[in-house]
Formats: C-alpha cells, sequence, structure tokens
C-alpha cells in the first residue's frame, strides 16, 4: 500500500503532532508499506532523504517567521504542479495529520481516499483550541466571535497582526471545514476531543475514530534533584500564568522556595526573566537534546497546568514515561493518559491555590519515595497502553476507507 502524508511540518519540527505523524512513518514503514512525506524545506536541510523506511521530500513551502496554519494555502502553486499531481496518483491513501487541509479537494478529484488526523479543534474553533478568550474559560459552542478570536490572537500577536490573523480566521477557516468535510475518516487522539467535536460538529461524528498516539521509545532517567518541569513557554492555553500566580501565592504565603525550570522563553526580555527568577522560574530558552536531558534529570515532577481542553498532550506521556511524577490539569484527553497513577496528581482548570499545594507536597516528598512512585507511573501506563496498537487500528481504518 501506498500512502502520501502531506505534512507542513514534520519532526524534528513542530511539536507533538509532528512526533506523531514521524511515529506513524516509522510504524507503517517496518510494516512494509511504502511511505511518502512530503513537507517544508528549512535551511541546512536536504531535498530529499530516506532514512528509517520512508522518503521524505523537502520543499520551500514558507520560513520559520510565518503562521503555519495559513501559509501553506498560498502555495497553490505547489498544489497544482506536477510534482504533487504525480504523488497523489501513486497514492492509495492521501494522508493529512495536520494543516494541509488545501490538498484534499485535489486528492478527492483523482478519487483518492483521504484520512485527516487531528491533534486539536480546528474543524469547530477557528484557534484549534476551544477556548472562550471573551469569558476567559473552556468553550460551550460552536460559534467564535471575532471579538474571542481577536483576543486569543493578541495573546500571541501585535495589534496590526491580530487584526490581520482574525481576519483570515474568520474568512479562510470557513473554506479549511469545507475541506475537511470531503476526508473519508478524520483520526482523534482521545475520546475526550471526538466527543467534542462529535457534539459541537455533528456532521464530521460518523468519520471520527480515536487512535491514541504511539509511544515514543524513552527509557526512565533518575531523579538527581528535586526541581519541577514546564514545557509550555508563556502559552496562555498551556497554563503559564496558572503556574505564575501558584509560584506568587507561593512566595507571598512564605512557602519554602522551590525551583521550576521552564523552557520555549526565547522572546521574553530580561526584566521578565529576572522576576521569574525571583519566585523561582528557572526561565530558559529552546534547549539542545544534551541540556534537554541535562535538565530532566533535575526534575522530580512535570507541570502542565493546561486550561484548554488538550486533546493528548505528549509532555505528559514523556513524563510518565520517564518515570517522573506528573501535576496536570484535569481536561481534555489528560486523564486518559493518567488514568490511576498514583504518582499523578490533578488540578481544577485554573486553580492555582490547588497547584501551590501539590507544589508544596510533591517538594516535601524524599527522592527515594519520589522515584519509587514514578517508576511505578511508567509500569501502570505502559500496562496500560499495551492493549492499545496505533498501528493496527491505523490499518483497520485504511483498511475501511
Amino acid at each position: 500500500m501506498n500512502i502520501l502524508f502531506l505534512s507542513e511540518l514534520f519532526y524534528p519540527h513542530g511539536g507533538g503532532a509532528e512526533l506523531a505523524t514521524y511515529l506513524y512513518a516509522k510504524l507503517l514503514a517496518e510494516a512494509k508499506t511504502d511511505v511518502v512525506v512530503i513537507t517544508n524545506r528549512f535551511v541546512g536541510e536536504p531535498e530529499f532523504s530516506f532514512n528509517e523506511g520512508f522518503k521524505v521530500y523537502r520543499l520551500p513551502l514558507f520560513d520559520r517567521t510565518e503562521n503555519v496554519k495559513y501559509s501553506i494555502l498560498k502555495r497553490v502553486d505547489v498544489l497544482f504542479s506536477s510534482f504533487m499531481r504525480k504523488w497523489i496518483k501513486w497514492a492509495d491513501v492521501v494522508y493529512v495529520p495536520r494543516f494541509w487541509f488545501s490538498a484534499i479537494p485535489l486528492a478527492k478529484a483523482y478519487k483518492k481516499p483521504v484520512i485527516v488526523h487531528l491533534h486539536d479543534y480546528i474543524p469547530i474553533c477557528p484557534l484549534a483550541t476551544f477556548y472562550n478568550f471573551k469569558e476567559d474559560r473552556v468553550c460551550d459552542h460552536a460559534f467564535c466571535s471575532v471579538d474571542c478570536i481577536y483576543r486569543g490572537e493578541r495573546r500571541k500577536r501585535g495589534l496590526l497582526k491580530s487584526a490581520g490573523s482574525t481576519f483570515l480566521n474568520m474568512s479562510v477557516w470557513r473554506f479549511l471545514r469545507k475541506c475537511i468535510s470531503q476526508a473519508d475518516a478524520v483520526i482523534c487522539v482521545s475520546k475526550a476531543q471526538r466527543n467534542i467535536l462529535a457534539k459541537s460538529a455533528p456532521w464530521l461524528a460518523p468519520k471520527l475514530r480515536v487512535i491514541y498516539n504511539p509511544l515514543p521509545p524513552l527509557s526512565p532517567w533518575p531523579i538527581n534533584g528535586d526541581y519541577f518541569g514546564y514545557f509550555g513557554g508563556t502559552s496562555y492555553v498551556k497554563g503559564f500564568n496558572v503556574l505564575l500566580r501558584a509560584l506568587e501565592y507561593r512566595k507571598l504565603q512564605g512557602h519554602k522556595s522551590i525551583f521550576v525550570y521552564g523552557t520555549k522563553f526565547s522572546s521574553v526580555g530580561q526584566h521578565f526573566i529576572n522576576y521569574l527568577r525571583h519566585i523561582g522560574f528557572l526561565a530558559n530558552s529552546k534547549l539542545s537534546l544534551c541540556d534537554y536531558e541535562r535538565v530532566y534529570s533535575k526534575i522530580k515532577a512535570v507541570i502542565v497546568p493546561s486550561i484548554w481542553q488538550e486533546p493528548l498532550p505528549y509532555i505528559v506521556s514523556e513524563a510518565l514515561l520517564r518515570g517522573r511524577l506528573v501535576i496536570a490539569s484535569k481536561t481534555g484527553g489528560i486523564p486518559e493518559l493518567l488514568g490511576d497513577c498514583k504518582g499523578a496528581f490533578m488540578i481544577n482548570l485554573g486553580e492555582y491555590k490547588q497547584l501551590a499545594e501539590l507544589l508544596d507536597y510533591v517538594s516535601a516528598m524524599s527522592k527515594s519515595y519520589a522515584t519509587e512512585l514514578g517508576l511505578e507511573n511508567r509500569q501502570v501506563f505502559l500496562d496500560r497502553f499495551s492493549k492499545h496498537s496505533p498501528l493496527k487500528e491505523f490499518f483497520g481504518i485504511l483498511s475501511d476507507v
């Protein structure tokens, strides 16, 4: 079987969604399936590579500063090129794991089955988060107001870019929805995500399938410190503000000092970084693999204080596989990951005082007991997810379409 992956970003670029795409490509190739990936080419990368059993073609689609979700839509020249048409004709199935939805009508014109893989809520929310920025709460309806979208964009961009992005989100997003509606199957990464999409987009419900993401092959690392780890940057929906308030609250209450390692803070000013250090937050930019391992070895627990319905964050899976304790929000697919792990603690959305209490509790825990709970977390997690076979379930969808 020939499967064409159309993914504007591909691992090691991007985040959890791109990691999942890479793992699927690898698993399918190991199962003797012919896989071709077409993605963006960044500076210094080869145009073509053939590693781990699958081919990757890299095209100059956009640069690092552009909005990935909409930049790919501008490349109509690539979409209708002879190169793209050749590979769509070659494919038995076209697989769209991110935002290259504009390729779906072309694939359907060649009568090719299309599988879309969703790692967010793009069919029901232009911002893909399904979060109500106007009322500062999880969304409960499928209509996004201009005000909500603008407020969401302003948390990431300046005035002019926010206005332009709001216009795109209100207009082009409707086109993306129509493209997604033409897919033959739509994969969700958690039951929570599937249920939200089915409720808010009944037209999509018959096509929804749930497959948990493949687990990366991660071994446990010994705990060599008493630090905490947070890997969501300044993202509002990732819960940075919740963690910030929890640390400020602890400081005001005179609690014992703790330290939280944070990554993805390259665009933060030095004055703010100094303030964060004052309350126990050690902000870092994107770390190299060597530095990441060094920092992770000092971490006793990973904090995931998300305030959106996060479908299935890999950061939680990694923490469990690495033998770490987890403090996370009870939202989206996170409870499906944590299950009954004894070394996992959940907070209600936005409850910074609850988070502060758990930081105290875990901080007081001995390293030996934290290690014991962390390794138990890993085993319980592996035992539970060994019952799922992402590859087998993926092949089941392939046979259906």
